[in-house]
């Protein structure tokens, strides 16, 4: 099994790691994608008020401008720690075994704007690009990324994949019908969306299988390994789409 997550807006920042190494990162069929978004990234960086506009930055955010200037000199750490806010912290990826880490970094692609899906330990620099940007001298981000993702996780050959990405993000990379897969949104008992538990039900389902370690390769074995945990996962009208039944 592969899980999709969605990145955040807020990352930590520094790291040890040496400068990004696009051959270190999971799916090296998008090392072109990458580089191009990269580069063009790095250019629009070099004019600050025009990185602003396009990036739609504040005063207070005009900082992060500098780090995309960086992207392929600065210190670099696993994605799955680079990122934070309310679904990393509740997977808190730092607190987890050896053992557990190795997991997420075998089983959890994080789905970022400029290098696409990476994996969980893949070390990656802190940025600033949201899904829904369009950079100079590229096509919009959804055009860029969607045909040749796709085509990545089709060479991958998952057995499944659990996507819990937000919209924005599966739409810069939809799971090619050759691969099963499951689209999981968060809702109450009576069927109503979360925002806040959305992120946070997901970080810690992904905590959760990251501790067991499960062998899951299919629907059937993920609903089977959820009701032994007491986790409801309940079909939809949707073809392939889930919802993971939670308490507000």
């Amino acid at each position: 099994m592969k899980i999709l997550l969605p990145p955040s807006e807020t990352k930590r920042e520094g790291g040890t790691g040496a400068p990004l190494d696009l051959a270190e990162l999971a799916l090296p069929g998008l090392h072109g994608p990458r580089s191009a978004v990269i580069d063009a990234l790095i250019d629009l960086s070099a004019d600050e008020a025009s990185a602003k506009k396009v990036l739609k930055l504040s005063e207070r955010q005009a900082g992060d401008i500098a780090h995309n200037r960086m992207l392929r000199t600065s210190a670099t750490m696993p994605a799955v720690d680079r990122y934070t806010g309310v679904l990393f912290d509740a997977l808190d990826a730092g607190s987890l075994s050896s053992a557990s880490r190795r997991w997420l970094g075998t089983h959890v692609w994080v789905h970022s704007a400029p290098f696409g899906p990476v994996g969980a330990l893949d070390p990656i620099p802190v940025y600033r690009l949201a899904a829904g940007t369009s950079l100079p001298g590229l096509s919009a981000l959804r055009r860029h990324w969607a045909q040749a993702t796709s085509a990545a996780i089709a060479e991958e050959e998952p057995p499944f994949v659990l996507d819990l990405r937000s919209e924005a993000y599966a739409a810069l990379g939809p799971i090619p019908a050759s691969v099963p897969s499951a689209y999981v949104r968060v809702v109450t008992h009576e069927g109503r969306a979360l925002n806040h538990f959305n992120k946070k039900s997901k970080g810690l389902l992904v905590r959760k299988l990251a501790e067991q370690r499960p062998r899951i390769g299919s629907l059937r074995s993920l609903r089977n390994w959820a009701g032994r945990q007491g986790i409801t996962l309940r079909d939809t009208e949707e073809p392939g789409v889930l919802e993971l039944v939670v308490e507000e």
